[in-house]
């Protein structure tokens, strides 16, 4: 397969926004959770961070991405994006709202530009991995370049221990 055929709708918008990013591809047919895809490509799991997509009582729609090994604080991320509650999007919608499948979901170029927060966590890290926008891709750039790309705000939003 050649790098053209690999460009996904994400690199695309990196590369017109002049954001430096690499990318990592795994072999993967089907949904794959965050923690399996960073052991399988050997990754820190603390930098490895997954894109949820939620809705709004409202009827808006709200990115987080999030660290693999943690859960969304639904009180946290509804204060976040001012919503009352949130719920997490049916599966069935996931394509339909955003564009991407489940396990190729990214904040970035998602069909519409909605309301995106990273956990505040990533401003630490030099480099993070998100989804490169299909299965079996993942995208290693910095939190303040994923900042830019999606638009998206740092806060807290995930369960503490």
């Amino acid at each position: 397969m050649s790098k053209k055929e690999l460009k996904t709708n994400a690199m695309r918008i990196l590369e017109r926004n002049k954001i430096s990013y690499t990318y990592e591809t795994y072999e993967c047919d089907e949904f794959t959770d965050g923690i399996q895809v960073a052991d399988m490509l050997g990754l820190d799991h603390r930098l490895v961070y997954k894109t949820l997509v939620t809705a709004g009582k409202s009827g808006g729609y709200y990115v987080f991405v999030i660290p693999i090994e943690e859960e969304i604080d639904f009180k946290k991320a509804a204060k976040a994006v001012g919503e009352k509650s949130l719920e997490m999007l049916h599966l069935k919608d996931l394509t339909k709202v955003t564009g991407y499948v489940r396990g190729g979901c990214t904040a970035i170029g998602m069909k519409k530009q909605f309301p995106t927060v990273i956990q505040e966590d990533a401003k630490e890290l030099d480099e993070m991995y998100v989804s490169g926008g299909k299965l079996g891709m993942q995208i290693k750039l910095a939190p303040l370049d994923l900042q830019k790309a999606a638009g998206a705000v740092f806060a807290d939003v995930i369960h503490t221990s």
